[in-house]
């Protein structure tokens, strides 16, 4: 049995028209196994927004992610982070010498 993914943190194109961020975070944390989700802007242009996403729960299913998100017309540009197991680990930060 694989373990379960249970934070994603993902760099999404999402065109300026269509949804609002707060539609596709609705629509993203209705997805079973998601507990939470963090949408926040990073850029915008003149066509497109880049946004990351970042999904929490106890079970995430990427694929059901990304078919949600590509129905709601964004492109997942790239995952940034993935946890996975029966905690969430934080990212340790390394103190220079």
């Amino acid at each position: 049995m694989k373990a379960p993914i249970r934070r994603l943190v993902l760099d999404v194109l999402k065109p300026i028209k269509g949804l609002s961020i707060v539609e596709i975070g609705r629509e993203i944390a209705a997805l079973e196994g998601i507990e939470g989700v963090n949408v926040t802007v990073k850029e915008i242009d003149v066509d497109t927004m880049t946004l990351v996403v970042t999904i929490e729960g106890s079970d995430i299913n990427f694929e059901k992610v990304e078919e949600k998100l590509e129905s709601l017309g964004c492109v997942i540009h790239s995952i940034d982070q993935v946890v996975a197991g029966k905690k969430i680990v934080e990212e340790a930060l390394v103190r220079p010498e």
